[in-house]
C-alpha cells in the first residue's frame, strides 16, 4: 500500500461515519431547496468546484476541450508529462467549522427575519458538520482526481498507457496530508477505471514526500516571516476593518434583522463557508447563499485573494522562493528526459503525478511569473481590481492541475505549459509551445540561483 502511510480499520469507519453524516444532512434538507448552481459559485475561491473553471464538464465529467489547448505540429510526439495536481474537494477544517457552527447558532438563536430561507434555516437545516472532519476528502474529492485522471488518459494516451504502467513509467508522488493521500489513491483508481487494469496487476503506490509537496512548513524563513508573523498579512487585516468589508455586514444583520454588533467578519466568512460546502460538497444550492447579493460575494472573493496574495503569492519574495526546491525538481526530471532522448531514446519516467495543495502550486507558479498583475492586490484597490488576473478561484479550484508536457519535434524539444486543462503562454513568450531551451534560457537565473537551503535561512536577503 501506500508508503509511510498506515491504514487502520479506525480511518475506514472514521470515513463510514462521515460519509453517513453528510448523507443524513442531505436526506434532512427541506425538498424545496434546489441543487441548481448558486449564483455567486463563480466567488468561491479556493473552496470553488473544478467544474466552475471548466464549464462544460458539467454535462460530461469526461469531456476535454481542444480548442482550450494549443499544441505543436503534428508531427511532433508527446514524450513526457508532468501533473501538479492540488487535492480534490474535502470538508472544512476545523477552525472554519467553527466560525460555520457560531453563525449557524447565531441565525438560529437570534435572527427575527420571516423570510422562506431562513425559516428553512431554522427547520430544516441541521450543522451537521463536525470538528473531526478537519479537512479531510470528501467522495466529491475522490471523483475530482478519479475523472481527471480518465481525461488525462485521453488528452494524453501515448503515455497514459496499459505498459508505462505495467513497466513503471508512471510514478505517484503525494503529500502525507490524508486528503492528498486519498486523492492520489483515487487518481490510481481512475488510471486503472480508464485503462482497464484490474488494480491487483499492477504495482503503483504513492510515494509520500513533504519535502516536495509541503515544501513551505520546511522552509524557515517563509515561516518566521510569513506563516507565523501576523503582520505579514496586514492588507488583508484592513480590507476586513474597510469599507467594502463593513457594507457586507451591516447588509447581512439586516437581512438577519440582528444588531449590527452582532456580526463581525468572522460571521460573514462562517456564512459564506456554509454557502460554497453545502454545494461543492453536496451539490445543493443552499438556503445560506441566499445571505449574500453578487457584490458581496465579490467581497467575499477579493478577502479570500488578498490572503493568497499576501501569504502565497507576490506579496513576500519568499512566499514564492520557498517553492525552488519543487522548481529544481521538476527542471532535473526535464533535464533528463531530454538526455534520455538525445541518448538511446527511452524515457524512463513517461508521467509523474504529484498530488498536495493550493499551497503547492500558487508559490510555484508565482516563480514562474504567472497571473501577475500590474498592480499589486491591496486592501484600498478592490473598486480598480475587479479584471485582476490574480483570481484564486480560476487557478486552485479544487483538483486543480499544472499540466507540464515535453515533446520531441524534428527542430528539437518542446514544453507546453497547462493549467486546469488550458494551455498558458509563458511570460516572455509568444509561441505556447517553444523550444524547451529558450525556456530554461528565460529561467536561467532561477535553475542557477534558487537553491532552497539558502533562500529559506533566516538571514538571506
Amino acid at each position: 500500500m501506500v508508503k509511510q502511510v498506515v491504514t487502520t480499520i479506525c480511518f475506514v469507519l472514521f470515513h463510514c461515519i462521515i460519509s453517513y453524516w453528510a448523507f443524513m444532512s442531505s436526506c434532512s434538507i427541506h425538498s424545496s431547496t434546489k441543487t441548481s448552481i448558486p449564483a455567486i459559485a463563480k466567488y468561491f475561491g479556493t473552496k470553488g468546484r473544478y467544474e466552475e473553471v471548466n464549464t462544460y464538464l458539467i454535462d460530461d465529467i469526461l469531456a476535454i476541450n481542444n480548442s482550450l489547448v494549443k499544441l505543436p505540429s503534428s508531427t511532433c510526439s508527446e514524450i513526457h508529462l508532468t501533473a501538479i495536481i492540488r487535492h480534490g474537494t474535502r470538508f472544512p477544517t476545523t477552525k472554519n467549522i467553527i466560525k460555520m457552527r457560531e453563525f449557524y447558532d447565531l441565525v438560529v438563536r437570534n435572527a427575527t427575519n420571516n423570510s422562506s430561507y431562513l425559516s428553512e434555516i431554522k427547520s430544516h437545516w441541521e450543522m451537521w458538520y463536525k470538528d473531526e472532519m478537519d479537512g479531510r476528502l470528501v467522495d466529491k474529492g475522490r471523483e475530482d482526481h478519479r475523472y481527471l485522471a480518465q481525461r488525462l488518459i485521453r488528452w494524453f494516451p501515448s503515455l497514459l498507457t496499459k505498459d508505462n504502467l505495467r513497466k513503471g513509467r508512471v510514478i505517484l508522488t503525494t503529500s502525507s496530508k490524508h486528503r492528498c493521500v486519498n486523492s492520489t489513491i483515487a487518481f490510481r483508481e481512475g488510471l486503472m477505471t480508464g485503462l482497464r487494469i484490474k488494480v491487483a496487476s499492477v504495482e503503483l503506490d504513492p510515494t509520500v514526500n513533504d519535502a516536495l509537496m509541503r515544501y513551505f512548513d520546511q522552509c524557515e524563513r517563509f515561516v518566521k516571516e510569513v506563516e507565523n508573523n501576523k503582520s505579514a498579512l496586514e492588507e488583508v487585516k484592513r480590507f476586513n476593518e474597510g469599507p467594502e468589508m463593513k457594507r457586507v455586514m451591516e447588509k447581512m444583520a439586516d437581512r438577519l434583522e440582528v444588531p449590527y454588533t452582532s456580526i463581525t467578519d468572522d460571521s460573514v466568512e462562517g456564512a459564506f463557508y456554509l454557502c460554497a460546502y453545502e454545494f461543492t460538497i453536496r451539490k445543493v444550492n443552499s438556503p445560506w447563499c441566499q445571505l449574500f447579493d453578487e457584490v458581496d460575494a465579490q467581497v467575499m472573493e477579493y478577502t479570500g485573494d488578498l490572503k493568497q496574495y499576501w501569504k502565497r503569492s507576490y506579496g513576500h519574495d519568499i512566499n514564492s522562493k520557498s517553492s525552488c526546491i519543487l522548481f529544481h525538481d521538476l527542471f532535473h526530471r526535464l533535464d533528463q528526459v531530454v538526455s534520455q532522448i538525445n541518448s538511446d531514446g527511452n524515457v524512463l519516467e513517461a508521467v509523474t503525478v504529484q498530488v498536495g495543495h493550493a499551497e503547492t502550486l500558487i508559490p510555484l507558479l508565482t516563480l514562474l511569473d504567472l497571473f501577475k498583475d500590474e498592480t499589486p492586490l491591496k486592501s484600498t484597490n478592490f473598486a480598480t481590481q475587479q479584471s485582476r488576473t490574480f483570481r484564486s478561484g480560476h487557478i486552485v479550484p479544487y483538483a486543480a492541475n499544472l499540466l507540464v508536457v515535453l515533446y520531441k519535434c524534428s527542430e528539437g524539444i518542446r514544453i507546453g505549459v497547462r493549467l486546469n486543462e488550458k494551455s498558458l503562454t509563458l511570460p516572455g513568450f509568444t509561441d505556447p509551445v517553444p523550444m524547451y531551451e529558450d525556456v530554461k534560457k528565460r529561467y536561467r537565473a532561477l535553475l542557477e540561483g534558487c537553491d532552497q537551503e539558502t533562500v529559506c535561512k533566516m538571514n538571506y536577503s
